[in-house]
């Protein structure tokens, strides 16, 4: 038996495979954050208050590059491998969907969002008449962990998936796999910032539900931007992902894929925003073997690929004397013949062409093929002799 080659492959040989299958986007980003660690590391940098989101300094300074600064910055080795592990398959499948420059506008306009929400439930429990709580506004934020929150509820929509495992040892339904790891993540680990996964998760509902879609722009705006000199290099990388080059099968929401605006006032709220949610789309697939012929059906949507399929069924019957009888099918079922020998129909619904000559008829008659099977093989070959004459050998070899 042949040797596994994967299993024979050494570590340094599976972590490189691994990394090319990484697209562009996403190994930028572990990259980034992995270099910005190890150079806090270095320098002795531990404080991070200059950098990290903290509500009090945004609002009273206006110092908007913490919502951006803060998110590249780990606290441990451990929280940055965490999250960077956790970003790898997320980012990756988004990637693929979006391409690598309309997710780093996605992930910008996440980071933005998280920290508005941030900021207003802040002010709300620091202001609040009942009970003022100003803790969280002096709460120091760094990680990346609130964007793998946003990417964790929007690739959950994507997927379609009813239930996700949660380490491994019990499933739950897929909506409430995102507050479900947030309580789990609270639990187990200190120093984790609960209002800074909550409002990931909130952002990541806003986008599922089409909230963002007047700022998410159109392809071409993202084509024009990866056609532009500056980003030519970038491009030429084998792992780049173009907007208009990965999957169909995701749709991403945009402003130019609303034709109009959704009312609120007429019908169920739930109705209206589930109507914004992305779903997959599946593209009949075809087998390049038999082009026009072999197809992947899906009946629900694809009226003529369910055609094809009735004729093919048609034809499997018709050639299968093992369990047809030409003469008594043509009784019961009412095949009327024409006289030119040319074309017959089957129950009125199904019409197989006989386009091959008497001399072609003759040639299998003489082989010691039986006439009528020769003529539907021809008929299904479209009168190739060749390929009449690989399906009667086919039938014969199946009795």
């Amino acid at each position: 038996m042949r040797p596994n080659i994967v299993s024979e492959a050494g570590f340094p040989t599976r972590i490189s495979q691994w990394w090319e299958g990484i697209p562009f986007l996403t190994s930028a980003v572990v990259i980034v954050c992995g270099i910005i660690y190890l150079v806090c590391l270095f320098v002795g940098y531990d404080s991070f208050y200059e950098i990290c989101f903290l509500p009090s300094e945004v609002i009273s300074r206006f110092q908007v590059y913490r919502i951006y600064t803060s998110i590249l910055f780990h606290a441990s080795l451990l929280h940055v491998m965490f999250n960077m592990l956790a970003l790898v398959p997320l980012g990756s499948e988004m990637e693929r969907i979006m391409g690598s420059v309309r997710l780093l506008h996605v992930i910008i306009l996440l980071a933005t969002s998280n920290a508005i929400f941030h900021l207003l439930i802040a002010l709300l429990v620091a202001h609040n008449p009942f009970h003022p709580y100003q803790y969280l506004m002096n709460e120091c934020a760094i990680g990346f962990s609130g964007i793998l929150f946003s990417m964790i509820v929007i690739e959950t929509s994507l997927s379609g998936v009813q239930s996700r495992s949660v380490f491994g040892l019990f499933n739950v339904p897929a909506k409430w796999y995102a507050w479900i790891l947030l309580v789990v993540f609270q639990l187990l680990m200190s120093n984790v910032s609960l209002l800074g996964h909550l409002c990931g998760i909130l952002s990541g509902f806003a986008y599922t539900y089409g909230l963002f879609n007047y700022l998410l722009p159109g392809s071409s705006f993202y084509s024009a931007i990866e056609s532009s000199s500056f980003l030519s290099t970038c491009v030429r990388r084998p792992k780049f992902i173009l907007c208009t080059g990965g999957s169909t099968s995701g749709f991403i929401p945009t402003y130019s894929s609303q034709n109009t605006t959704p009312s609120f006032a007429s019908g169920s709220i739930w109705r209206n925003l589930s109507s914004w949610i992305p779903h997959r789309e599946s593209t009949p697939a075809q087998d390049n073997r038999f082009p026009g012929r072999g197809r992947t059906l899906d009946s629900g949507r694809n009226q003529a690929a369910s055609d094809i399929n009735s004729a093919s069924t048609l034809q499997a019957r018709l050639l299968d004397d093992s369990t047809l009888d030409h003469s008594s099918e043509r009784a019961e079922s009412g095949i009327g013949q024409r006289s030119d020998g040319r074309r017959s129909t089957v129950d009125g619904s199904a019409t197989i062409g006989l386009d091959a000559s008497d001399e072609q008829i003759q040639k299998l008659v003489a082989m010691g093929f039986d006439r009528t099977q020769a003529e539907v093989a021809l008929a299904a070959a479209d009168g190739d002799s060749n390929v009449a004459v690989e399906i009667l050998m086919s039938q014969q070899a199946c009795i």
